[in-house]
């Protein structure tokens, strides 16, 4: 009903001519753009949603720059969202609206150069339901005489106006990813950009959001939120200059990437999600998550196995028997699924270490004597699903495949190839197609030869080193970033088309694809090879304003863990684990009897929260970035009849004082019993099997003691809590 009394609206808002102002709206805000003939198409409002005689009458902001998709050379000290090189040589574009078009949850205002036969589509898509996101992209369209030369294309700019403005976005690095920074946006401009070439969340991801009411609050406040669906370099720019508003840009980073679009030729950019909230940085996320996994992630309505993976436990060292215990003991734990990960493959090169092989993708005999139908039958004997590790677009110099194809890396023309990972590794050029039928034939013949396979392990560990395609013509050589994720979409596209059924993770040196491009072909992606349950808490926080618990692969570890080396209890690292989708590294062939029954408990109790926890409403309730000492976070049900609270203590002083946290997303009015999940106290919290209203969770909250009742040899510095609601 609300979706046809919105389109009703539009239409009656587009037979308003004088005026020509296009409301897009949702359930919870309206985009308004003035489109009329021969103009510019401008901005006109975005925020709460209008009543239907706003949309006419809202006033047209003044004291900044709206043109929706502004373009370079008629005011050219101004950022532009477009620039190009006509086919003469002309630097300069003016468009100018020809027209608008309406059709269920799409609008499309026609541009064209008032000169030129260079037309721009400016596409905004709406969804169905209550998603309250807007993508916005262009679709540009060479109708000259000859090449156009594109230098720059973002897929959209948003004005912003000036106040009390802040942004939070993600940074890190290996190991280290989705860190959170926020700060107030400043005169001058502010660049987030990637130019990794493979994967761009490392350092950087391609997702902000701009709090309008100052400092960000979780729950409460204004808040723009904008993610580029793109898989490639990307560059989001906000300037602030010396008008009235921020001008935020996202798209391609067209840096080394200049586009010669030939004649009759289209070039779409990336969607770029927008969204608004007035609930804060949890109401921002919870569009994005509603949206992503609704629209975007593939099977993001199914939820998600309990998995062990062999890498920290055995690195390369794979074997067969190794192999049947491991998934021996994922089962006694009550889990569902064993992935075998790197070390597995290599005919004339065994897969020792990270310097061979890659690109050979043959069963090691020596190591597998007796193959993957061997792996397969012991995965059915356990009843359990069976998984494996590739990383098709990548091979090694040490290899049987670079040996025959050396022609097929990316490497600069006249020069030597630049290795990465372990000296010898080099990536395949995908924007060749015989690169692009020989990576979908390694999933292929993998899933041919033997179908029972449910999970793939991708990985890509190898930036882009130097620029160079050995396919592309050197004209073109500049269209290498673009068209090598062109490949890889085609060739993901072949494999979904093919193998829809099939699970598959988006690795990437860890976290290096977490991104809205990738996941409608992947199933979900591994945060970090950081495994550490406390770097975990903040990764995991960071990655959240953008991505659903049921995408962030969170596993169990070892201790001392593997990277930090830093040794926190089980009980800890399982409460973390469970706040996302719940794995395993660890291996229960190494834990006491006290470790497998705590491990078993877990994973029987997070089967019982699996739907909310995968399926619920983030509310983030206590950031670890404020560093008061203790983390918190919960997840609701759409009907908010249950919840699951998480708490974590971050450190531990002697008398120190830990805020009390207050709970969000529950009915007042409705009562609510508590219980505690993993439980390894001597006694129950004082509040376990009590009921309390909602209103009272979330206006005082519960106490949580400092530490746990244990025994005194059991005492530790970390204390973690979930409680679950209902």
């Amino acid at each position: 009903m609300k979706r046809t009394l919105f389109t009703a609206l539009l239409l009656a808002s587009l037979a308003l001519a004088s005026a020509q102002r296009v409301n897009i709206q949702t359930e919870n805000m309206s985009l308004v753009i003035s489109a009329e003939i021969g103009k510019q198409p401008e901005f006109v409002y975005f925020g709460s949603p209008l009543n239907p005689n706003e949309t006419q009458t809202v006033p047209a902001p003044t004291g900044g720059r709206m043109d929706a998709y502004p373009a370079y050379g008629m005011n050219t000290p101004a950022p532009a969202a477009l620039a190009c090189k006509h086919a003469d040589g002309n630097m300069s574009t003016q468009l100018a609206v020809t027209g608008t078009e309406i059709t269920p949850n799409l609008v499309t205002i026609h541009m064209k150069d008032k000169v030129y036969n260079l037309k721009v589509d400016l596409k905004y898509k709406t969804f169905p339901g209550s998603e309250d996101i807007i993508e916005t992209w262009t679709e540009i369209t060479n109708n000259e005489h000859s090449t156009v030369t594109l230098t720059n294309f973002a897929s959209g700019m948003l004005p912003v106006r000036r106040g009390q403005v802040w942004m939070s976005h993600l940074y890190g690095s290996w190991a280290n990813e989705a860190n959170l920074s926020q700060e107030p946006l400043k005169p001058g401009e502010f660049i987030i950009r990637n130019n990794d070439g493979i994967r761009n969340s490392h350092t950087d991801h391609a997702e902000v959001m701009f709090s309008l009411n100052g400092k960000p609050q979780e729950n409460t406040g204004d808040i723009i939120g904008a993610a580029l669906c793109y898989s490639g370099n990307y560059l989001l720019k906000t300037v602030t200059d010396d008008t009235e508003y921020h001008y935020f840009f996202a798209g391609i980073n067209p840096e080394n990437s200049e586009y010669h679009l030939k004649k009759g030729e289209t070039f779409v950019t990336p969607h770029l999600a927008i969204t608004f909230s007035k609930e804060g940085l949890s109401g921002a996320s919870r569009n994005f998550h509603r949206w992503g996994r609704l629209y975007k992630l593939a099977h993001g309505n199914q939820e998600r196995m309990i998995l062990l993976n062999s890498w920290e436990g055995v690195y390369f060292d794979i074997n067969q028997e190794g192999m049947n215990q491991m998934m021996a003991d994922i089962a006694s734990m009550g889990g569902e699924l064993f992935v075998m990960d790197d070390g597995w493959f290599g005919g004339k090169y065994q897969r020792k270490t990270d310097n061979s092989s890659l690109g050979d993708w043959t069963i090691d005999k020596n190591k597998l004597p007796q193959g993957i139908d061997k792996l397969l039958s012991d995965a059915k004997k356990h009843k359990i699903k069976f998984g494996i590790w590739i990383e098709p677009e990548m091979t090694n110099t040490i290899s049987e495949l670079y040996q025959k194809h050396p022609d097929w890396i990316i490497k600069a023309p006249g020069r030597e190839p630049v290795p990465g990972r372990g000296g010898t590794q080099l990536v395949l050029d995908m924007s060749n197609p015989q690169v692009q039928n020989f990576v979908f034939d390694v999933v292929d013949n993998l899933m041919t030869k033997y179908p029972e396979i449910a999970y793939i392990k991708w990985d890509a560990n190898m930036a882009i080193m130097n620029h160079g395609s050995q396919y592309l013509p050197m004209t073109n050589q500049s269209h290498l970033y673009i068209d090598y994720h062109r490949g890889l979409q085609n060739v993901c596209e072949r494999i979904r088309n093919k193998y829809p059924n099939l699970i598959i993770q988006a690795c990437a040196s860890g976290g290096g694809r977490a991104n809205w491009g990738i996941l409608p072909y992947f199933d979900e992606f591994w945060v970090s090879d950081n495994t550490d349950a406390l770097q975990r808490i903040y990764m995991q926080w960071g990655t959240s304003y953008f991505f659903p618990a049921i995408a962030m692969a969170s596993h169990i570890s070892a201790a001392p863990n593997h990277q930090t080396f830093r040794t926190i209890p089980l009980k800890y690292r399982i409460d973390v684990a469970m706040s996302g989708r719940l794995g395993m590294e660890i291996q229960p062939k190494n834990m006491t009897d006290d470790e497998k029954a705590l491990c078993q408990q877990a994973i029987k109790e997070y089967k019982t929260i699996r739907p909310i926890v995968q399926m619920g409403n983030l509310y983030r309730l206590q950031s670890p970035y404020d560093r008061l000492g203790v983390a918190s976070l919960m997840y609701v049900t759409d009907s908010r009849d249950k919840a699951v609270w998480f708490w974590w203590k971050t450190e531990t002083f002697m008398n120190q004082h830990l805020p009390r946290v207050k709970m969000a997303g529950l009915k007042p009015n409705k009562m609510y019993t508590v219980r505690e999940l993993n439980r390894i106290d001597n006694t129950p919290l004082p509040c376990e099997g009590k009921q309390f209203s909602g209103a009272y969770l979330m206006e005082q909250g519960l106490e949580m003691p400092y530490t746990h009742d244990v025994d005194y040899n059991k005492r530790n510095a970390w204390a973690s809590r979930i409680l679950l609601l209902e």
